[in-house]
């Protein structure tokens, strides 16, 4: 079991934070950790990200450390949770003005560029948590033969829909924004509507496959 440790963030928050290396499993047991907190009337909120676990607590002076406690114990105690997933497909047109920096990625690894996108459309990715803008999935599953590092210099405004790889990961802009991950490519799929529901199109667990699209196809 990986270690975790238990601290305040702030006033009202309490962070169970989980040793690397990251993977499916200990996300899957965090999702389990996740709906058992949602059910304590103490706890306001609950954040699940990557290897950790923010809870805001409804009453934070009188159970912030019962609350590091009690979270650290139940963590030990926490069984993996394999949510309903969906498979979800994203077609992308890779590269030129929707992929700038698909080129940079080559090059970092020592590939060519139609290998690129055959290693990152070919792989299956499974969404660990949704964080940064609404509808942001954390993607893990990336091959390590595209580990890229970010930009140096962030971009000021990356589009919506870009794909991008940021170090180890790969994921979807669902808003535009300003950004620093390496731009591959681009899908018109939209990942977030705030009139629908649920707003997000992916949610933990969801299994994500990119299709390769031509040029006005996507």
């Amino acid at each position: 079991m990986q270690r975790a440790r238990c601290y305040l963030l702030g006033e009202s928050a309490v962070v169970l934070e989980l040793e690397p290396p990251v993977s499916l499993e200990s996300q899957q047991r965090i999702w389990g950790l996740t709906r058992r907190l949602e059910e304590s009337d103490a706890i306001r909120e609950v954040i699940p990200g990557m290897n950790n676990i923010t809870v805001i607590l409804r009453d934070p002076q009188s159970l912030a450390i019962d609350g590091i406690e009690r979270i650290q114990r139940w963590w030990e105690e926490s069984e993996a949770i394999i949510p309903e997933s969906r498979r979800v497909e994203i077609p992308v047109i890779y590269g030129g003005d929707f992929g700038p920096d698909l080129s940079v990625v080559a090059e970092h690894n020592d590939l060519t560029i139609s290998q690129v996108v055959e290693q990152h459309a070919s792989a299956e990715y499974i969404v660990y948590f949704l964080g940064f803008q609404p509808g942001f999935a954390y993607l893990g599953g990336l091959a390590p033969e595209l580990y890229t590092p970010r930009r140096a210099e962030p971009r000021l405004l990356v589009p919506a829909g870009s794909v991008g790889i940021g170090g180890g990961q790969t994921g979807i802009y669902p808003l535009a924004t300003p950004g620093g991950w390496q731009i591959i490519g681009q899908t018109s799929v939209k990942l977030f509507n705030p009139t629908s529901e649920p707003p997000t199109l992916l949610a933990p667990g969801d299994t994500v496959r990119f299709v390769p699209q031509k040029e006005g196809v996507c």
